[in-house]
């Protein structure tokens, strides 16, 4: 029993596959190119016939997309949330396919190393920052860490930090647990414990991937709109 918990470990951790001079090239590094290697032959074949004025088969799939990313928003900030659908539609869709990297032999999604999770939290909530910065212009933006009060400049800017924290413990915490339930069930129960984890899997990565984009919409919204 324990060494099968050993195998399961081991193989959940990332591990060097390669190295480019002194940079280690990782599985997690692999596993999201490979990934975003997927998503951008699917977008490519999605939209190479182009658009046409009465939507039909690819491009009603996109549009019934780009609507859902437009009520994720709206519940926030109104129709004023669409023109950032690039930033938090962007993260639903590159979360998803990295969760469901699992689908591929042998590889491990990347969400569920720690690195990855904090990469994406790094990029989503400075961004909310650049958008306040676009909005209301660098004055307005610091003008809200001292509001109601100066004296909580400090706990603003702390709570900057801790989102960041936030949306990658989050979101690390939760692929990992079940990337670890998944491959405890597959060895013990190599034949069909397993196949109800792997197809909770295919909805527990969406919700996964909706829930750091809501986070970061209201993020946003707050940046943006607020004070």
């Amino acid at each position: 029993m324990i060494e099968a918990l050993q195998h399961v470990i081991a193989h959940v951790l990332r591990y060097e596959v390669f190295r480019i001079g002194p940079v280690v090239i990782t599985s997690t590094v692999v596993t999201t190119w490979v990934a975003m290697a997927l998503l951008l032959g699917l977008v490519y074949l999605l939209t190479r016939r182009g658009f046409e004025e009465r939507p039909r088969g690819a491009q009603a799939f996109l549009e019934i997309v780009v609507e859902f990313f437009y009520g994720m928003a709206e519940q926030f900030m109104g129709r004023e949330g669409r023109k950032y659908a690039w930033l938090y539609g962007g993260l639903f869709i590159a979360i998803l396919f990295l969760n469901y990297a699992w689908m591929i032999p042998g590889a491990i999604p990347p969400t569920s190393d720690l690195m990855t999770p904090v990469a994406l939290a790094v990029v989503a909530v400075p961004m909310t920052w650049v958008c306040a910065v676009r909005k209301k212009g660098v004055k307005g933006w610091l003008r809200h860490f001292i509001l109601p009060s100066v004296a909580l400049l400090p706990l603003n800017i702390l709570e900057q930090l801790v989102r960041i924290f936030s949306l990658s413990v989050r979101l690390f915490g939760n692929m990992f647990g079940e990337e670890m339930v998944t491959m405890t069930l597959g060895t013990m129960l190599p034949l069909f414990g397993p196949l109800p984890i792997m197809a909770l899997g295919l909805i527990f990565g969406a919700v996964q991937a909706y829930v750091f984009s809501v986070l970061t919409v209201s993020y946003l919204a707050e940046m943006v709109q607020g004070h």
